[in-house]
């Protein structure tokens, strides 16, 4: 019979979420900007995004990353 450790350890705080700003994919740098959550693997700009990830992109690319099933629903 085995005996579970019942004693309170600390445990490691998460890492702060870090939300990372994509280059602007439209010429208007005032276009409307939203953070989303990745459900998938994406590579936007050279740059890898694993699932779960937060990313800040321009209101019409968020708008086609969830028409293609990006964007988890949170």
């Amino acid at each position: 019979m085995t005996t579970k450790n019942l004693s309170k350890s600390p445990e490691p705080e998460a890492p702060a979420t870090e939300v990372k700003t994509t280059p602007a994919t439209s010429a208007d740098v005032r276009a409307p900007m939203e953070t989303i959550t990745l459900s998938h693997h994406l590579n936007i700009g050279g740059t890898a995004y694993l699932p779960g990830a937060k990313v800040r992109v321009s209101a019409d690319y968020a708008r086609r990353l969830r028409l293609q099933g990006y964007v988890a629903r949170t």
